[in-house]
């Protein structure tokens, strides 16, 4: 582990100004308090120190916005806005997204800790990119025809058509580890389809999509059509689950709140689309370029702190090459550059929170107790903030717990394999989770033939962590139900209506 000097950047005035003052919650056009009173602090991960203060919505907060969005829905413009209209106002999101790219970034590397210059380079512009994807699905959300043969009515003729309409009140609930991009891929195809929202954002990371709720109002959306609540889940994100007004709940975060997020909405059969957690596996065979897969699978495991879904978390390596990738792997743990964000030096950030901190460093001395050894990192870091140094476990059984479970930390474990057969694929699927894996080979034919086997939405192959707006990401088993971005999640925001005419 490396230390950074202090070349922090300096604040944006209008970020200065952003945080300055206690932030309130969208709902119905308007920025209004709590109606508790109540707020809470938002810390910076980086020093621990507190940097905002927001509102703190409860049931009743969470009641006003569901009937704020159900009255733009039913009677506001949004509801009945052109097509072409929509995909104006998505689009121009997208445009100031990237007008506001510096103070966006600023915001998101505050309150998340990752290194403004990824912010700036990815968390920003991908943001931009999924509204302006969508917004071009807004026109191009065509039904079809069917002309049907009824059994029992000989000679009649029928006109069927099938529409495609919006499903009504979206309830979304976001995670911290992408705190805009996440927001964008929930509200894009929300927005394009025609449906309106109530969003409830992660406590630990409020302050970028409240930025970009301001924008959104710029852009044009009607008031109602997009509310954006602060607070914590028990209090707001639960009532948001089970609100007999809400159609539809969108969830990304751990398996564990997806199970309670099914449970709430089971009550009136809300529908349900899930983003989940990740254990996924990364295979390296003897025949890869070692350079590239090293590099690749450092990158798989170290992006975004570690505090990734689809983190390369479980690394197979064969035989022949097991020494040389782990050693690979280990030499850039230890050079990786931890700091805070906002230093343009930095590398790695800090994670989240204090409590995110406490789970990560409980792996690490789980994989302690049952045997597993560290070739680079294995601690905290140093400073005040939330920093864990990049680690890389061997000596790992298939039972321990830092291989079975998942950390959303920096962790990776390295296994070796002798033979890419049957029980490198068992082993490689023997998970509750099923979102993302890597293979490296340059056997092509390897390579199709491992993906088809592997059960996961994503496989990524001489590669790792490559996402687009038009490429479906979600996940098989405990994995989440239902696609972010793409076409596919269209289907998360549409009912599809049946007309027939008799003729």
């Amino acid at each position: 582990m490396c230390a950074v000097a202090a070349s922090e950047v300096a604040l944006e005035p209008s970020v200065k100004d952003f945080i300055a003052s206690p932030r309130n919650m969208l709902i119905g056009g308007q920025w209004v308090a709590a109606e508790s009173g109540e707020t809470f602090e938002v810390y910076n991960p980086s020093t621990d120190e507190v940097i905002a203060h927001v509102q703190s919505a409860g049931k009743a907060d969470v009641d006003k916005a569901v009937k704020a969005a159900r009255k733009a829905f039913e009677d506001g413009p949004w509801g009945k806005m052109a097509p072409a209209e929509r995909q104006r106002i998505v689009w121009k999101i997208g445009d100031l997204i990237m007008e506001h790219q510096e103070e966006l970034a600023q915001l998101e590397s505050l309150d998340n800790g990752k290194p403004i210059t990824i912010a700036r380079a990815a968390d920003v512009p991908l943001s931009a990119e999924m509204f302006q994807y969508m917004a071009g699905w807004a026109t191009k959300l065509n039904g079809e025809t069917i002309s049907p043969t009824i059994p029992y009515a000989p000679g009649a003729e029928w006109h069927s058509y099938l529409k495609r309409e919006p499903i009504g009140v979206c309830g979304q609930i976001i995670p911290w580890n992408f705190p805009l991009l996440m927001a964008a891929w929930k509200l894009a195809p929300a927005l394009a389809t025609g449906n309106t929202i109530v969003m409830k954002l992660a406590e630990e990371t409020p302050l970028s999509v409240l930025k970009l709720a301001e924008l959104m109002q710029e852009a044009g959306v009607p008031d109602g059509a997009v509310n954006i609540l602060t607070g914590f889940g028990e209090t707001a994100g639960a009532p948001l689950a089970a609100h007999p007004d809400v159609d539809k709940i969108a969830f990304t975060g751990s398996t564990e709140v997806g199970r309670l997020i099914v449970e709430a909405a089971a009550n009136d059969l809300k529908k349900v689309s899930l983003e989940l957690g990740g254990k996924s596996p990364n295979i390296i065979l003897n025949d890869a370029d070692i350079d590239k897969a090293i590099e690749g699978a450092a990158h798989a495991i170290f992006f975004n702190h570690g505090q990734c879904c689809a983190a390369g978390s479980r690394l197979f390596v064969q035989e022949g090459i097991y020494d040389q990738v782990v050693e690979g792997i280990s030499n850039i743990a230890r050079n990786i550059k931890l700091g805070p964000g906002m230093s343009t030096e930095t590398q790695m950030g800090p994670l989240v929170s204090r409590t995110q901190l406490e789970r990560v460093t409980g792996f690490l001395d789980s994989g302690k107790t049952q045997g597993a050894t560290a070739a680079a990192g294995g601690s905290r870091g140093e400073g005040a903030g939330y920093f864990v140094e990049p680690t890389v476990l061997t000596d790992v059984k298939d039972d321990m717990k830092v291989y079975q479970e998942e950390i959303f930390g920096p962790v990776v474990t390295a296994t070796p394999f002798k033979e890419a057969d049957d029980d490198l694929i068992r082993r490689a699927n023997d998970t509750v989770y099923g979102l993302a894996s890597g293979v490296w080979t340059q056997d092509i034919s390897k390579a199709h033939k491992m993906a088809s086997r592997l059960r996961a939405g994503t496989v990524w192959v001489n590669c790792y962590n490559v996402f687009d707006a038009a490429l479906p990401f979600g996940g098989y088993k405990q994995s989440g139900w239902g696609r972010e971005m793409g076409a596919q999640v269209l289907n998360n925001y549409l009912e599809t209506k049946t007309v027939t005419v008799g003729l």
